[in-house]
């Protein structure tokens, strides 16, 4: 959720999508996204939409909660009134910024009044992100005790002066304990890093795996950094007070991480994620044994893949909540007004806070399908491609960058190298 918000058609005040919208939503399953727009201190390399308190302009952070709720009726009755079928919600997220600067009482009425307003499935994921700063023991057993699933801990690094430059203000010490407090309360754990921060070396990334691997997540998600423009990281780098990211370093990071993470029993089911094993110890790192080894790695489980973000890869339905949260429903897709400011003038005067809409056309769709699914493992059927795409599938064979066996099964599943060259494997198949 980067900073300028997309060009794109006028979205009515009323919020009602167009009829296609209703006409494509049929077996999707629907997802909440809840963006908490607040941060303690921003981050040198954040672009997303967020504010510390003194950009705020007299927004109160205490109101928050409470407007995010009338937005949730709002798009329940645009739901209903665009004709769009009733569909439990599957998987909830609240990001940001950082969700766990709200007290938990407000975090828990905003998720009860989405359940409130399209009932939460059995068995549904709901997450928060949060800073290993931002919660304690009880603030974790609460939301867990309302439902809550899993949470996402940014720990980005265990190097001191790798989160100096970044920025981070918590303590790697902390990290630990806060998982161990989630486990306790029974929530699912998930760590995400960054790697390639200008001054971090090989063997600094090598020590923030080892830690986040001792502290045997279900999930973890690696990162290279992306220095933004218009960042204050992006002004250190042009002024010289940082290099620049090197991308043969990153690289090699890269493949440090996978190497370390398949050997803790983990398999990546995206490009920049991976999951603990469906069978096995935990991330621990106990060589598999016995039948295991002569079957093979395991493979994750939908129980500790992120369900949330995948349905974003797979193109389902979501609708997002707060100022500059993007939607999807039914291939219409739309953004909201930025400024928690303006955001609030709309909700509280009854409108939809929607900024600007768009429906891609079929060409735009497919390319956009085709660079999603590619990222995913076994994600993209061959079948589905176009003729000219599917003539490339055995040149990629042939170069390293997808997985034969897995091609002549049916499905696009990328190599190592493939990983690496991500992009390239899409212009190739688009």
């Amino acid at each position: 959720m980067g900073s300028a918000l997309p060009l794109g058609d006028p979205a009515p005040l009323d919020g009602l999508l167009p009829p296609s919208a209703a006409e494509r939503t049929h077996g999707h399953p629907f997802g909440v996204y809840l963006h908490v727009p607040f941060c303690r201190v921003r981050c040198g390399y954040c672009d997303f939409n967020t504010y510390t308190s003194s950009e705020l302009r007299g927004v109160k952070q205490v109101d928050y909660a409470g407007q995010a709720v009338i937005e949730v009726g709002l798009a329940a009755d645009v739901l209903e009134r665009s004709g769009v079928p009733h569909r439990p919600v599957s998987t909830v997220f609240f990001g940001g910024g950082t969700p766990t600067l709200l007290p938990s009482s407000q975090l828990i009425q905003m998720l009860r009044a989405v359940d409130d307003a399209w009932g939460i499935a059995p068995g549904a994921e709901v997450t928060t992100e949060a800073n290993p700063d931002s919660v304690d023991a009880q603030y974790l057993a609460d939301l867990a005790a309302a439902g809550f699933t899993r949470v996402s801990f940014g720990m980005q690094s265990a190097v001191p002066h790798v989160l100096q430059t970044l920025d981070r203000t918590h303590d790697p010490e902390r990290v630990p304990e806060v998982v161990r407090f989630a486990r306790d309360a029974g929530l699912q754990v998930s760590v995400d890093l960054i790697y390639g921060t200008p001054g971090e070396s090989l063997g600094d990334w090598e020590r923030s795996l080892d830690s986040a691997l001792a502290m045997e997540p279900d999930h973890l998600s690696a990162y290279a950094l992306i220095v933004e423009q218009g960042t204050k990281l992006a002004r250190q780098i042009r002024s010289g007070v940082y290099p620049e990211p090197d991308d043969d370093l990153e690289a090699d990071m890269y493949e440090l991480a996978d190497a370390r993470l398949s050997a803790a029993r983990y398999e990546w089911y995206e490009v920049s994620n991976w999951a603990r094993a469906a069978s096995g110890p935990r991330a621990g790192g106990a060589a598999a044994s016995g039948a295991d080894a002569l079957t093979g790695p395991a493979t994750p489980t939908s129980e500790f893949r992120s369900r949330h973000n995948l349905a974003y890869w797979q193109g389902h339905d979501w609708w997002g909540i707060g100022p500059g949260a993007h939607s999807h429903i039914g291939g219409t897709r739309w953004w909201n007004v930025k400024h928690p400011a303006a955001y609030a003038d709309r909700v509280l005067a009854g409108h939809s806070p929607a900024a600007g809409r768009e429906t891609p056309d079929n060409e735009s769709r497919e390319i956009e399908r085709v660079l999603l699914l590619a990222r995913i493992r076994q994600g993209l059927p061959v079948a589905t491609l176009a003729p000219d795409a599917r003539q490339q599938v055995a040149s990629l064979i042939a170069d390293g960058l997808i997985n034969g066996r897995a091609a002549i099964a049916g499905s696009i599943e990328l190599t190592l190298r493939g990983r690496l060259l991500a992009d390239a494997v899409v212009r190739r198949l688009t």
